[in-house]
């Protein structure tokens, strides 16, 4: 009696299980390759799939959410069309197609007047950004993923507060899941200070999806910061799982800074109901510089019609005539940029990728692992970065426009997280992207037919099942 019990029991569970099923693919509205993965996890792994699924997979009220913020948006667009500020709508030949693209896209206009400092190291760029934030007058707007409670974090944290007491605006927009947990206490010297923080989309629970990948850094609306260095010690090289670090930041003066800001002020006013920014020339400065790099911000996330990142990288793959260098923490590719990148490398242009050696999520690498074998097939060459934890999110191309900032080429950067990048057409600027990449190569191993070839069935087997999950990473 107690067997058959069981028996039932069980198939009463696995009906429901079945019925959860249905219900991801009839109401959630995924891709069908996210579909499958979803439904591969729920059907293998019974009642505990589904659990697996609610936690990282779930939507929920999103579409509701980000209706609600694409409309919070256009509202301040159309606030900043009209300030006039004329000497922002510069126009220009260069590049012509892919600039149009990105300001299609994501209403990025062509800016023209940049000076642009490259940072590799952590060190030389929070030198450079806390020398900035101590020469504030009028305010400081700061977004990052990532603060950590540590040395780092909580020196940046009691420059702000003193600025702060300054009478200086300072307001910090954190992501709401990683800084969900940050102890209270790191953060109240700026509050207690007069400095507003705010957590964007603050989940009720653990979700991994929908976060603000940004960072972000304006300071009196003449210098931006943008890239791929969140805050805390391993961003300096200094935690020893990682060792040192090598990423990838850019110091903006010019009207670029514009639009940092205004991408800042989107995301705050959607975060904070009490401390919204009135849309006012206050915040956006006539910018007089010596220089004359051009550049293009663009920024995509669930909230907008168009996919903004994706399609700037597939145009710039497509534009490629000689080259294109690729260097990301995590590479699983969709359909779209795997195939540019194949079909690039077939037609002899030089392609190379290079991802870290050491990587921080093993799921991702494995799967990584089986696109790049592929394109190995293809003549693509394919690195390892050796010396410690490469986690730049650059792609180069021609030596003539390079795409520096926060997303990383992978699904979740493309379709899930909210990112911004900045496109720079200087050659002056590219090359020394370019010159860093080349000597990052020195500091790489190859993965080569053979190597790739040569791995054993188990690495083969973890590759097979990662790429099976892969849209979920």
């Amino acid at each position: 009696m107690l067997k058959e019990s069981l028996i039932l029991l069980f198939q009463v569970l696995f009906i429901i299980n079945m019925f959860f099923a249905v219900t991801i693919i009839l109401f959630d509205r995924k891709t069908p390759g996210v579909t499958w993965a979803w439904l591969m996890i729920v059907l293998f792994i019974p009642f505990l799939g589904f659990i697996i699924y609610f936690v990282f997979g779930f939507d929920g009220k999103k579409y509701k959410e980000f209706v609600n913020k694409s409309k919070y948006d256009e509202q301040i667009l159309e606030k900043y069309s009209k300030l006039k500020l004329d000497e922002f709508y510069a126009s220009s030949e260069l590049e012509k197609n892919i600039v149009k693209l990105n300001f299609a896209s994501s209403h990025s206009k062509l800016s023209t007047n940049n000076e642009i400092l490259i940072y590799h190291e952590g060190q030389d760029k929070f030198d450079n950004l806390i020398k900035d934030i101590n020469n504030a007058k009028d305010y400081i707007h700061m977004q990052y993923y990532i603060l950590r409670n540590d040395d780092l974090g909580r020196r940046i944290i009691n420059i702000l507060a003193k600025k702060a007491s300054e009478n200086v605006e300072v307001k910090l927009l954190l992501d709401g899941m990683t800084s969900k947990f940050i102890a209270k206490r790191i953060l109240a010297p700026l509050i207690s200070s007069g400095g507003k923080v705010e957590m964007f989309m603050s989940p009720h629970f653990v979700k991994i999806n929908f976060r603000n990948h940004r960072k972000i850094c304006v300071i009196d609306g003449n210098i931006g910061y943008i890239g791929g260095f969140n805050i805390g010690n391993e961003y300096l090289g200094k935690i020893k799982k990682f060792g040192h670090w090598r990423d990838c930041h850019i110091r903006i003066r010019g009207n670029a800074v514009k639009d940092l800001e205004l991408r800042f002020i989107m995301d705050w006013n959607y975060s904070s109901p009490n401390f919204k920014i009135d849309v006012s020339k206050f915040y956006f400065p006539k910018i007089n510089t010596n220089d004359f790099s051009h550049m293009q911000i663009i920024s995509s996330g669930p909230d907008t019609k168009w996919s903004s990142i994706q399609y700037l990288y597939i145009k710039m793959i497509s534009e490629a005539t000689k080259s294109i260098y690729i260097q990301t923490p995590y590479f699983i590719p969709d359909d779209s940029i795997f195939e540019m990148l194949r079909i690039a490398s077939l037609s002899g242009i030089d392609v190379r990728i290079m991802i870290p050696a050491y990587p921080d999520h093993p799921f991702v690498y494995w799967a990584a692992l089986s696109y790049l074998g592929e394109l190995i097939e293809s003549n693509v060459k394919c690195y390892k970065y050796e010396r410690g934890f490469v986690h730049s999110k650059l792609v180069i191309v021609d030596g003539k426009m390079a795409s520096v900032g926060t997303a990383n080429m992978d699904i979740r950067s493309l379709k899930l997280n909210f990112e911004i990048n900045a496109l720079i057409y200087d050659e002056k600027q590219v090359e020394i992207l370019e010159s860093q990449f080349i000597e990052d190569i020195s500091d790489s191993s190859i993965m080569d037919y053979e190597w790739y070839h040569g791995l054993s069935t188990t690495n083969k087997i973890k590759e097979s099942l990662c790429r099976l999950i892969s849209p979920l990473l």
